[in-house]
């Protein structure tokens, strides 16, 4: 009805969502839900260490670990964005 033409959507390069590193940040949030959820393979006293069974400081153990490994992610992640912003143009923070 109007001679005015069209306006076409701008051209949108497709981003990965499934990277290598997010693959790995998933496994570092992953994995003490996987630990701990497996009862059986820390149900058990022995090896006592310090005279606490084993059970105790295996649970102990995954608390360090979980905080290592989600500051790791977390990091991973910070990165991750980081570079997504800087290809776009650094219009994203």
């Amino acid at each position: 009805m109007s001679d005015v033409p069209e306006a076409k959507p701008p051209v949108v390069t497709p981003v990965r969502v499934v990277t290598p590193l997010r693959v790995v940040i998933a496994l570092c949030l992953i994995a003490p839900f996987v630990a701990m959820l497996w009862v059986g393979s820390y149900a058990k006293v022995d090896p006592t260490f310090i005279g606490i069974p084993f059970f105790y400081w295996y649970q102990m153990l995954w608390v360090l670990l979980s905080t290592a490994l989600t500051v790791t992610a977390y990091q991973l992640w910070q990165r991750d964005q980081r570079a997504r912003a800087t290809t776009k143009g650094g219009t994203d923070a």
